[in-house]
């Protein structure tokens, strides 16, 4: 798809139904990988086919004799390959695209400094390109290193450096420090490490990690929870009888962003799993919604969403990671949410609302600032009128088949250059 290009979508006016493919857990793919350099073997089944996956599975197949590495948008790749690279002492620079440079990396560095790793900024302090100089050896150890890390800015850098623990004489203590986001994502990596063989316990304000090494071990990666909201959103927004069956999806998931069960049941979704996957169908939803996005972030976009198009008063809090993503999420929602007549309020001390207003889609244009879940989230209220969607390739990120499976789903679905 161009990327110069833009998408009009609408709707029959049908009730909504069928099923729909959805891409495996990019989380638990890049976590995989890593782990599996690592351990030195084991297959990995149902890998993603996000770009973000794919990036990830080319860099750490690139020699040992490459001068640079691009992590191009992918925070993931960025942050875990540090970790790696530093761990395994390759001398290379690591760097990405012009909102990669910007998006703060400080808190891993120094941590990883701490640890031996020799890691220089090439441009602005705190932030990429990195280059990698190697690491200074580290002598026997009895006990955990201990580093004391901010938990309150990104989960990723904590899994990052769990991640390494294994690897280090005498493996590794985080303690954490105020409040951690993303928790579950925490325990993702936990539980993949711990497939692969590894010794680690996440005892809240510390997580401890044995020097236990890595053994090869098979792993099937589950279907994306952060990708199946999308579905939720259309099933909350389509006409009255609608369902969708979203094969894949496990009861008891790793994944943070099962989450959306629990949310969506409040704005009229049901959830009812099988052994296939999971079958959503249509519910009244709650007079009033209030919901803490701290340990699932990514899917505050898309509740935001559907809470300003069914008219159901929504408070959120713990947004503070949203201005360090893609884009600045808070600000490009309350843009884009203006368009329809909608709102996202800001009103202090980390709570927003999203009101109760009028809201209307009449052919409106989504900007979608480099930005996925941007794309994927306002891409639902088609259902409720045609809109337009700018720069829809960005979706290749995480979900590159997202609009193939709407035109399947029964949208229009019409490309304009």
């Amino acid at each position: 798809m161009d990327t110069s290009s833009s998408l009009h979508l609408s709707w029959s006016g049908r009730p909504l139904s069928g099923s729909a493919q959805l891409p495996a857990s990019k989380s638990e793919s890049n976590r995989a990988l890593i782990i599996q350099a690592l351990a030195g073997g084991g297959q990995l089944h149902n890998l993603s086919d996000a770009n973000d996956t794919e990036l990830m599975q080319r860099l750490l197949a690139e020699p040992a004799t490459a001068d640079t590495l691009n992590a191009e948008d992918a925070g993931t790749v960025m942050r875990f390959l540090t970790a790696y690279l530093a761990i395994t002492g390759r001398q290379v620079l690591l760097t990405g695209t012009a909102r990669m440079r910007q998006r703060p990396i400080g808190v891993l560095v120094d941590a990883l400094r701490q640890l031996g790793a020799r890691i220089d900024y090439t441009e602005q302090a705190g932030f990429p390109p990195l280059q990698l100089q190697g690491r200074t050896p580290q002598p026997p150890a009895e006990e955990p290193v201990e580093l004391r890390v901010r938990g309150d800015i990104s989960s990723q850098y904590i899994s990052a450096l769990m991640m390494i623990g294994p690897q280090l004489p005498g493996g590794l203590r985080l303690r954490l420090l105020g409040k951690v986001g993303s928790r579950p994502y925490i325990r993702m990596t936990q539980s993949l490490m711990q497939h692969f063989g590894a010794q680690c316990r996440d005892l809240g304000e510390v997580v401890e990690v044995r020097p236990h090494a890595y053994q090869p071990a098979d792993y099937t990666i589950e279907g994306d929870w952060s990708a199946a909201s999308y579905w939720y959103a259309m099933v909350a927004l389509a006409p009255a009888g609608s369902s969708i069956v979203l094969p894949g999806l496990r009861q008891y998931s790793w994944q943070g962003d099962q989450a959306i069960v629990g949310i969506m049941a409040q704005l009229g979704v049901v959830t009812e799993f099988g052994a296939e996957g999971v079958t959503l169908t249509q519910q009244a939803p709650a007079l009033a919604v209030e919901q803490d996005f701290t340990h699932c972030p990514d899917l505050a976009q898309t509740v935001a969403v559907v809470a300003a198009a069914t008219g159901v008063p929504l408070v959120l809090t713990g947004l503070e990671s949203l201005r360090i993503k893609e884009t600045d999420r808070i600000a490009a929602l309350q843009i884009e949410l203006a368009k329809f007549g909608g709102a996202l309020l800001d009103e202090g001390d980390g709570r927003f609302r999203v009101p109760s207003a009028a809201f209307q889609v009449s052919g409106q244009s989504i900007d979608t600032y480099h930005d996925h879940r941007m794309a994927m989230a306002f891409a639902p209220l088609a259902l409720r009128g045609p809109l337009t969607i700018l720069a829809p390739a960005v979706v290749r990120k995480s979900y590159p088949q997202f609009w193939r499976e709407l035109g399947t789903a029964g949208f229009t679905v019409t490309e304009q250059t």
